[in-house]
């Protein structure tokens, strides 16, 4: 069975049940809001909160994905930066509990953490501090990570770090490696566009993008930005929300049609797709099926809060996978 390596951005999610939202304006968050913090008011924020019991768990795009694909039953490891404080060790803690090889780098800057303060509504609230996390860099990266791994998955959030891309890629290739990108943010993929145009072509043989990443890399809509997508790469993967996804190579086009969820989150959707579609790849299944484990497992994490789900959950999927 082959094995899969992850690099993106180590950041630990906290999540906060808080009573009422006047918490919220004690910190001027909006409500419902999504916003980058520095280290002042990720501070800030935690001594406010330093009541509340968080429930934490190791997150980040690229670690969701990589984690998934362990719980599947693969082997994985993940590179990434952490600060030598708590929060770096739960994540690294975390990481190993769920069967992954972490590869963390340290910092001397705080550990990044994705605070989610959810309202009594259910409505959640997201504060980013980047930290340790975006200081990974091409210099960190040492050839040894990359051995034995038959895959490497990177994250689209990294690709405003154009020499770690760069470096990764070539050090992936230089022992063999698929190489796996996710495009991650439409805004990512518009600042970034050149220089995706020259790594996809060149490095990447699979590409992960929904409806928005598509069409900021092509200009196009869905089904002929997937065409577009997969004269760069080999496997072209556009994913459709409540539609599905398309699979597309130079020989095989596939529409995966998704599984009905009773929906309560998308966190993390887009993630563990790539985590079952990435699972099959390891295993050597047939494309159209590992587009099916994807949408399987995407459809699990949209019925729970956050992108973790329980062991029963992941139980039950490695035997709803065997009768694909």
């Amino acid at each position: 069975m082959k094995k899969v390596l992850g690099m993106g951005n180590a950041l630990t999610d906290i999540l906060l049940q808080i009573d009422n939202d006047e918490i919220l304006d004690q910190l001027a968050l909006p409500k419902g809001s999504m916003q980058l913090v520095d280290a002042q008011k990720s501070a800030a924020i935690s001594s406010v909160l330093a009541h509340i019991v968080p429930t934490m768990a190791a997150g980040g795009s690229a670690s969701n994905t990589i984690n998934g694909i362990a719980r599947l039953g693969v082997s994985t490891g993940f590179i990434g930066k952490v600060g030598n404080d708590a929060i770096g060790s739960f994540f690294k803690n975390d990481m190993i509990a769920n069967g992954v090889t972490p590869q963390l780098e340290l910092s001397e800057s705080a550990s990044g953490t994705c605070t989610v303060l959810v309202s009594a509504d259910g409505e959640r609230t997201l504060c980013t501090y980047l930290g340790a996390a975006c200081e990974i860099e091409a210099a960190d990266l040492r050839p040894e990570m990359f051995r034995g791994y038959d895959i490497f998955h990177i994250e689209g959030y990294l690709v405003q770090n154009h020499d770690l891309i760069r470096t990764a890629v070539k050090m992936a290739k230089e022992f063999g490696l698929v190489v796996s990108l996710d495009l991650a943010s439409y805004n990512v993929v518009e600042a970034n566009l050149h220089f995706l145009h020259e790594i996809i072509s060149s490095y990447v043989d699979i590409v992960f993008a929904n409806e928005e990443e598509a069409r900021a890399f092509t200009g196009k809509e869905p089904e002929e930005a997937l065409i577009h997508l997969s004269a760069h790469c080999d496997i072209a993967i556009v994913k459709i929300g409540k539609e599905g996804s398309y699979i597309k190579t130079k020989q095989e086009h596939h529409i995966i049609s998704p599984v009905e969820a009773a929906c309560i989150d998308t966190t993390g959707a887009g993630d563990l797709y790539a985590a079952g579609f990435l699972y099959g790849l390891a295993k050597g299944y047939r494309l159209e099926l590992c587009g099916k484990i994807g949408s399987l497992v995407s459809g699990k994490v949209v019925e729970v809060l956050g992108a973790k789900m329980a062991n029963q959950t992941w139980n039950a999927l490695v035997s709803e996978i065997k009768l694909l």
